[in-house]
């Protein structure tokens, strides 16, 4: 339940995306951490202001635009470095998502400066907050995730970039399973392979991502139905989308307009 006063903020959620324990947004102006520990790991960005704290006894720092990954059982506090405040996003994730092996680097350098894994973070938090938790956040968690052991120095992890025959055999089950949700980890225990090593080599191959893929499949998908006199919000449930509102915001980016307004000019041919 969110918690709010003129300079304070809080909304957290358990989100329907496997690995992420946590969602949790906050605005805090004077707001002190004790020290701690959490059973997860603990993924942060900062929106605004600046944030100090220590961990395992030494000093460090967060501000906008750098990544903060905190490892597990390790102590740390928190505080705002100025009187401004901070706001705040972070990802509490299972620790099967990396490596215990990964806590020592961690607490050496828990942050990380890296625009390309900001911009990741910032569109995963997006699509959780819009409940897009299917391929898409699966996708956007484990570009994360890799991006992550690589800055942690684990890079032995990584995969071969190109897997042709494992692309072409998700390809298949996402066609055949087109309009159903389908996670990244559902599918990576049909072919056995990592959500990872299936982003990766299905990119590589089709130069799409399967979450973009599916959209786009499922847009064409939508046109269609929409021509052939459908009602948008029969269109939406019939084509795989939460709702009305879900296929209109995909719609409209991948058309240029919404699908209401498609469907009416089906009849005007020249206007």
């Amino acid at each position: 339940m969110p918690r709010t006063t003129a300079a304070e903020h809080v909304r957290a959620w358990r989100p329907a995306l496997p690995g992420v324990r946590e969602v949790f947004h906050a605005r805090f102006l004077g707001h002190r951490y004790p020290p701690h520990t959490h059973d997860t790991w603990t993924v942060l960005i900062v929106d605004q202001g600046a944030i100090r704290y220590d961990l395992d006894s030494r000093e460090h720092g967060s501000r906008s635009g750098t990544v903060t990954v905190l490892p597990p059982h390790v102590v740390h506090d928190g505080r705002a470095a100025d009187g401004t405040g901070f706001r705040k996003r972070v990802l509490y994730l299972e620790t099967a998502e990396l490596s215990e092996r990964l806590v020592g680097p961690a607490v050496d350098r828990p942050c990380i400066d890296d625009p390309g894994l900001h911009r990741t973070l910032d569109r995963l938090h997006r699509l959780l907050l819009a409940r897009d938790d299917f391929l898409g956040g699966d996708a956007t968690l484990a570009a994360v995730i890799e991006r992550l052991r690589v800055h942690l120095g684990w890079p032995d992890r990584a995969v071969p970039p190109k897997d042709r025959h494992l692309a072409d055999r998700l390809r298949q089950l996402l066609d055949a399973r087109l309009f159903e949700t389908v996670t990244l980890d559902a599918a990576g225990s049909v072919l056995e392979a990592s959500p990872t090593h299936l982003v990766r080599s299905f990119t590589a191959a089709y130069g799409i991502s399967p979450h973009a893929y599916v959209i786009s499949r499922r847009i064409d998908a939508a046109r269609r139905r929409l021509l052939g006199g459908h009602a948008v919000a029969k269109v939406a449930v019939e084509t795989g989308f939460h709702d009305q509102a879900h296929l209109s915001r995909h719609f409209a980016r991948h058309v240029g307009t919404t699908p209401g307004r498609f469907a009416r000019r089906r009849t005007r041919p020249g206007r």
